[in-house]
Order: C-alpha cells, then structure tokens, then sequence
C-alpha cells in the first residue's frame, strides 16, 4: 500500500509542471484579447504600468502574508544573486514588450507578426545548448518542427494579409523571441532556494523601475501622460469603462502573476527546450477562445493544425 502510494504521488509530481504550463498558456492566450478590451480604454504605456504596478502589489501581499511558505513566501535576494534577477525584469518583461510592440507595428499583416513571434520553440534549443550546456535529443527537435509546422499551418494557411515585406520587422521578430528564450534562460540560471513567486515578483518589480522611467520620459516629452486612448473620457463609468477595467484585472492577476509563476516553475523543473514547446499550442488556445467566445468558425485546415501542434507537444517531451 505504501508503494502504491509513493508510485502515484511520483507520478504526480511529473504531470505537475506540464498543468502547470499548459495552464500558463490558457491564461496567456486569453491575454492577448484582454489586452484588446483594455486598449479600448487606456493607452499602451499606461495599460503596461497599472498592469505590472497591480501584479507587483498583490505578489507583495501574498508574499508577506505567507511568507513562511516555501512555495509563495518572498525571500531575500543574496548580492550575488542581484544581477540575474535584474537582467529577468531587463528581458522580460521590459525588453521583450518594447520589441513586441514595435514588431507588430512594422507589419501591415498580425498574422505574420504573430508567426514570427510564435517561433521560440525553435530559438530554445540553441540558447539552452550554448548557455546552459542542456541536452536536446532528437525527439525534442522532431516534436519542435512538428509543432512548429502545426502552427504555421494554424496561422498563415487560408490567410488573405500574409506578407513578409519588412526587414526590419524580421529584425524586431528575432529580437523579441531573443529576449522570451533568454529570460527562460535566466529562470533556470537562478538558484533553487527562490521560490517562483520570489522570482517573479524581484524581476518583475526591475521591470517596473524601467516601464515607470519610460513612463516619466514620455510625460516630459509630450508634457503631460496619457491616460486613456483617444476619444474615451477617465472614469466615464461606462460599460466600456468597466470591461477595460476587469480586462486590466484579469492582465495583472492571472497573466501577469499565475501565468509567470507557473511558467517559471515548468522551466525550473523540465528545462527550457522542453518548456518553451507549449508556446505554439498559445494559437490553438486562442483560436478555440475566439470560436467558444466571438463564434469565430474553426475551418478544417486550423483543426489540423490544432492536431499536429498537440502531436508535436507529446513527441518532444518524450526521453527516449
């Protein structure tokens, strides 16, 4: 009966970190329509700052409140520790929103912009190789081109704006999916005893330093900060207003800190190339989200692609 026991809670222990990512994403897919709602209603920088301020706020509750936990208490950081949790906020989430803006800006089609950012799966094995000397096998590479091609079937097949048609765009891509795989390098650099919360919250309270100085600089620069977009009145009470709101919400509280604890987690626990495949089932989330919630249709081509990125994912975590 004891081995019974200790067999099934082993096993548990494995599928953890794969809820847990596969959960991140959910959230993180539902994000990127969040961020709509919340744009109807405030600008970008301002959407990014009371984003990150709320997320930093209530890790800092939840932090001292428990802070004797192991799992969500806020542990000091050691000197010699500072500059890794510095660089995380510098890549993401600060870096990496700045160039992800500017990319999706440089092309008139989203959909190739959002097939070029979808590409970390690819970058993950090269950084993880070259900086943490981790090991990728050859069913991680043959589950990351299925997944991958999954994906592009999901994005670019039946799609009226496909054009790659700006370098610099490219450019911004790279740099972007550069800065996602370098923090997934970070966060498996960071030593065992910071509990992901701890992680989260010191990275993401740098970033915060940096978005509150871009924050200042643009309010000097135009003479004032722009709150809200343009033709919507502050607190204008509306049912616009309050969807903003809850999106913004739902931004800090889940995307901004269960979304980031999780996938911290799942990096720390089956490594980065391993981890960073579950970014392209992101699509498949979101396209299902838009069908469940906009009925959206699921044409037959994004079904497969649905099912080849799902294949690819179950290939590449296999050992052997």
């Amino acid at each position: 009966m004891y081995v019974k026991k200790k067999h099934y809670f082993c096993n548990m222990k494995k599928i953890i970190p794969y809820l847990s990512v596969v959960t991140a994403m959910l959230i993180w897919a539902g994000a990127g329509i969040a961020v709509k709602e919340a744009l109807v209603v405030f600008s970008p920088l301002t959407l990014i700052v009371l984003r990150f301020t709320l997320a930093v706020l209530l890790m800092l509750c939840i932090g001292l409140v428990f802070r004797k936990n192991e799992v969500v208490g806020l542990q000091k950081v050691d000197r010699k520790d500072l500059p890794l949790f510095l660089l995380g906020g510098l890549f993401q989430p600060f870096l990496y929103f700045i160039f992800e803006t500017y990319t999706y800006q440089s092309f008139a089609s989203p959909t190739i912009a959002e097939a070029l950012l979808s590409t970390q799966p690819v970058m993950a094995p090269l950084f993880a190789l070259v900086l943490l000397r981790e090991r990728v096998t050859r069913n991680n590479i043959i589950g990351i081109v299925l997944s991958t091609v999954g994906m592009l079937i999901l994005l670019l097949v039946g799609a009226d704006d496909f054009a790659l048609g700006s370098s610099w765009g490219v450019l911004l891509a790279v740099l972007t999916v550069s800065m996602s795989v370098s923090y997934s390098v970070v966060l498996r650099k960071i030593p065992a005893k910071y509990s992901p919360l701890s992680i989260v919250f010191y990275v993401q309270s740098f970033a915060l330093l940096l978005f509150y100085l871009v924050w200042g600089g643009e309010a000097l620069c135009s003479g004032g900060v722009e709150l809200c977009s343009s033709g919507v009145e502050l607190c204008s009470g509306g049912v616009e207003w309050w969807r903003s709101c809850a999106a913004v919400v739902y931004l800090a509280v889940l995307a901004s800190v269960a979304a980031f604890v999780l996938f911290c987690y799942t990096v720390r626990e089956i490594g980065v190339t391993r981890a960073n495949v579950f970014n392209n089932v992101r699509p498949v989330f979101t396209a299902i989200l838009m069908w469940l919630i906009f009925d959206e249709v699921l044409p037959v081509w994004k079904l497969v692609g649905i099912v080849v990125i799902i294949v690819g994912l179950f290939v590449s975590q296999r050992r052997s």
